[in-house]
């Protein structure tokens, strides 16, 4: 199947998708804030960039978006250009992996969040990772 609008228009709509500070990772991070715990967000010199540090706990947050990281349940490959998307998402996938690798080799406790998480689990989400925080010697 083919796009269903010009390159020109589907470049537009690519160039405004967000790649931090999305809706749902702002409001995860408020809740976070609101309960007490202080962090560093979208940290740059730090290997994968981690949504959230919490250096005092050696402690790295990942938010993943279903779309961009290839949640097994909602991640819907585009119609148009299918190699493309399926060697990007790949990509993404193994980088995550050896993020993971990295931070658990050198002493990190890492946590990854999927989007969907967040969205049907709030509450229960943010809860699990407060806890996690607090447990963390």
């Amino acid at each position: 199947m083919t796009d269903t609008v010009s390159s020109k228009k589907r470049s537009e709509i690519m160039s405004r998708i967000k790649s931090s500070n999305t809706s749902f990772e702002e409001k995860f991070r408020k809740s976070l804030w609101a309960k007490g715990l202080r962090y560093r967000k979208n940290v740059k010199g730090m290997v994968g960039k981690p949504d959230l540090y919490f250096a005092s706990k050696k402690l790295v947050v990942f938010l993943d978006s279903c779309f961009w990281h290839g949640c097994k349940k909602h991640c819907r490959m585009p119609n148009s250009n299918v190699e493309y998307w399926e060697k990007k998402i790949d990509r993404n996938k193994k980088r995550d992996r050896d993020v993971t690798k990295y931070y658990k080799k050198n002493g990190f406790k890492i946590i990854r969040i999927w989007e969907h998480d967040l969205k049907h689990n709030f509450f229960e989400t943010v809860n699990n990772i407060v806890t996690a925080i607090k447990e963390k010697n």
